[in-house]
């Protein structure tokens, strides 16, 4: 069924095409919420409208402003396409006005936050580098929650029994307040998004530790709590503050849906507006979940084959020489850097996610066609030895020699500074042919970015600042609007300040070779560049990877200074990624109907802890594990990979005179990004002059997007076994189920998806601190068939490449 002309909100919210359920009561709204409850939801209103029940058989309501009978299965198989059609169409307006701040919310989201803070540092050390959904934390705290409150006493039973026994009198003892003090009653849908939403604010800065990994692994600079943890809060709180800044355009518009957020929506409303036995998207929800759990297991360590199932390397498995090395470099993915991965196929959940098959079909078609671009590209500049590209790997991350050895980085940048006579020793290094293409790539995508902000949304952008309403509002943002206080201005902009000040503390007494002015230009790019980014995530899913545009400006105005050039990027690209997160946590609040100021609170709080956790897990695993990390191919278990590519950006920037001005082996990567904006203005002015093509409107092409993809293998060094699989199931979720099983796209897809989310990273936390190493010693899977640790686990040959 779908969402009524009123406020009564998706068929997860009053029933299913197969389950209606029957309401006898009449709903009437006044200025304030009220509430009616059936023996399993309560549907709120407010005054919005009038809806008031018509007809038991039918389940059908009537809306006092449109006069319209809606019997909830006429608009179910309406195809949800925009971002207004998510807002008004799959997500309900119900809120039922619960305390959201209490004893128990507040408890769970400290250990939650660290828990999750935790959990994304490992990640970072990750053979592929995945965003932790946000559906792990979702279901953690769900049974947390729901132990606590059936665990303990509650508060609000005492109470009953009290107002019984005394003639309804509400002055209760003492110890029956501090019973309701820590335990209230049930579990409430608000106090488990906060736990969700502060456990996401604490793991928002994650890329920002990879500026001290790097530090420690390649120059030996000493890293010191205070640093560390000051210099994560500062741009925590710096993101905080521009994504307030930014609200009109990046929250409330009703196009900035933050679609890799519906699926944490969803289930969160799932596990508390429905029960198990009337509720089929629930039963599915949990099907999902338990199959997904014992399934994890087995490509996530017994059986490592499962995730890159590739027929042409077994059948290629006996191959030697050259041949071998062209048909892993072609096919091979089960390791970072092998090859493309081509028609591999994987069935490790955790690499593929919701955030796939929740983002939209645009985002998918762009998606696949850059890739398979960027497939064809990479195979050509390493097989016609553009810049030299046979001399070096066929991918990867690290400097190397002209010989294409490992660049001896310590000797050549002491103590993080470029040592001339050491450069003359060993020569300027060189980058792999195909890290070069995406390097180049990344460039012309920010280019494009800048040019498609201005050309395509500046007048959008304009209007939402000065206030003018679209023709489609969210109507999510006019009910908070109409019922919350907002958070001040004030507010945000006191943060940024803070974050400021906290930021130029470390500048000035850190040992990170970054000047004062040099740090204050890092503020403004990422406050220019932050916009931007935070349009194209919020309306297409997909951000753009700025973080070579910050490391190009950064080896401009530090050069030969690797270290004080990772700090640069971290106080601008961080900034920004940061307050694209925020954004999105925001976004979500608005959805769950969270109050404003409440969401300012526990965001700040969910970032200071993260700030202290992130240190010492970091700490743990580069101690425990340097050696691997620094190995170019890593383990199944851990990988350096990020951190290294990481590097080689600061590092080779540094000697950006040796490397990439007129003249030098790699000039053209600065100029992409006067080329992306190129490609975007002679976009736009296309689309003047030709707005459509046989009903297509050629303002969908996302240039940023697509080019991004054509570049994005040896910039990001996943494991490129999950390409397909990704691709395969982003079409089938987006293509296939929301356009010939719209019914099953609304009700049921997000809950299914966010299960297997939940499933697969709870299984995967289990196994990094029990075997991978994350709590100290390892217990690997022992060598057999579906665990090939002496060579690929796809079974690609090892010949030379």
């Amino acid at each position: 069924m779908s969402e009524t002309n009123g406020p009564l909100g998706t068929s997860e919210d009053i029933s299913t095409a197969n389950e209606k359920r029957t309401l006898t009561q009449r709903h009437k709204t006044t200025d304030e919420e009220t509430s009616l409850s059936s023996s399993n939801d309560r549907i709120s209103s407010n005054k919005v409208g009038t809806v008031e029940y018509i007809d038991e058989k039918s389940a059908a309501f009537l809306d006092s402003d449109t006069g319209e009978k809606d019997d909830g299965i006429r608009n179910n198989d309406q195809i949800i396409v925009t971002g207004a059609d998510m807002a008004n169409k799959l997500l309900s307006l119900r809120d039922d006005k619960e305390q959201t701040l209490t004893f128990r919310s507040i408890f769970l989201a400290t250990g939650l936050s660290a828990f999750q803070a935790a959990v994304s540092q490992i990640y970072n050390f990750k053979p592929t580098t995945v965003s932790l959904q946000g559906t792990f934390i979702v279901l953690v705290a769900y049974f947390l929650g729901e132990a606590w409150a059936w665990g303990l006493p509650q508060g609000d039973r005492f109470k009953a029994r009290w107002r019984a026994q005394h003639g309804g009198a509400t002055n209760y003892p003492f110890w029956i307040k501090v019973i309701a003090f820590i335990n209230s009653g049930p579990w409430t849908l608000k106090e488990h998004a906060i736990c969700s939403i502060t456990a996401s604010s604490a793991s928002n800065t994650i890329s920002t530790t990879l500026v001290f990994s790097a530090q420690s692994l390649f120059y030996g600079i000493p890293l010191t709590g205070t640093t560390v943890v000051l210099t994560i809060i500062s741009v925590g709180t710096i993101g905080y503050g521009l994504a307030g800044i930014l609200r009109p355009m990046a929250v409330w518009h009703v196009e900035s849906v933050y679609w890799s957020t519906i699926p944490i929506v969803k289930s969160l409303q799932g596990l508390h507006w429905q029960k198990v036995k009337n509720s089929k998207p629930l039963r599915l929800f949990w099907i999902a979940f338990s199959g997904m759990f014992i399934w994890e297991w087995f490509p996530a360590f017994v059986f490592p084959w499962l995730n890159s199932i590739s027929i042409p390397c077994l059948a290629a498995m006996k191959a030697t020489g050259a041949k071998a090395g062209i048909l892993t470099n072609v096919f091979g993915g089960s390791l970072n850097n092998e090859g493309l991965g081509i028609f591999s196929i994987s069935l490790d959940w955790q690499y593929i996610t919701s955030a796939q098959t929740a983002l939209p079909l645009k985002y998918q078609y762009h998606q696949a066609i850059g890739l398979f671009i960027c497939f064809f590209a990479m195979i050509g500049i390493y097989y016609n030895n553009t810049w030299d590209a046979l001399s070096q790997p066929f991918m990867s991350t690290k400097l190397h020699t002209i010989s294409g050895k490992s660049y001896p980085l310590a000797k050549v940048f002491v103590h993080g500074i470029l040592d001339e006579a050491a450069l003359e020793k060993y020569g300027p290094p060189r980058l792999a042919g195909t890290f070069v293409w995406a390097m180049f790539i990344a460039n012309t995508a920010i280019g494009a970015l800048i040019g498609h902000f201005f050309l395509f949304w500046g007048k959008d952008v304009w209007r939402a600042f000065k206030g003018v309403k679209d023709e489609v509002v969210d109507r999510h943002h006019e009910y908070m609007a109409k019922n919350y206080k907002e958070a001040p201005w004030w507010w945000y902009i006191s943060t940024l300040v803070v974050g400021i000040i906290l930021g130029l503390v470390v500048v000035l007494k850190g040992d990170i070779t970054l000047t004062a002015g040099s740090y204050f230009i890092a503020l403004a790019l990422g406050a220019i560049v932050t916009p931007m980014s935070c349009l194209l995530y919020g309306r297409f899913g997909s951000g753009i990877a700025t973080n070579n545009l910050s490391k190009m400006l950064g080896g401009l105005i530090v050069p030969g200074r690797p270290v004080g050039n990772l700090y640069f990027a971290c106080w601008s690209h961080s900034v920004i990624a940061n307050a694209i997160n925020l954004s999105n946590d925001l976004k979500m609040g608005e959805y769950l109907k969270i109050a404003p100021r409440v969401m300012f609170i526990t965001q700040i709080y969910g970032t200071i802890i993260g700030g202290f956790v992130n240190y010492a897990v970091m700490i743990t695993i580069l101690n425990n594990n340097s050696d691997t990390l620094l190995n170019g191919n890593g383990s199944a278990g851990w990988s350096g990979a990020t951190i290294q590519g990481y590097n080689t950006n600061a590092a080779s920037w540094a000697m950006a005179k040796y490397l990439y001005k007129t003249g030098a082996p790699y000039w053209i990567v600065p100029i992409g990004l006067a080329i992306g904006f190129g490609l975007v203005a002679v976009h736009r002015i296309i689309t003047y002059f030709i707005p459509r093509i046989r009903g297509f409107s050629l303002d969908e092409i996302n240039l940023p997007s697509f080019i991004q993809f054509a570049g994005y293998i040896p910039y990001n060094q996943s494991q490129t076994c999950i390409i397909f699989s990704s691709i395969i199931s982003g079409f089938y979720a987006q293509f296939y189920l929301r356009n010939y099983k719209p019914v099953w796209f609304k009700d049921y897809m997000y809950m299914v998806t966010g299960a297997l989310d939940g499933a697969a990273y709870i299984v995967l936390f289990i196994l990094s601190f029990a075997v991978f190493g994350g709590g100290g010693k390892s217990y690997p899977m022992p060598q057999w068939w579906g665990n090939n640790v002496n060579g690929y686990y796809d079974w690609c040959p090892t010949g030379d490449s």
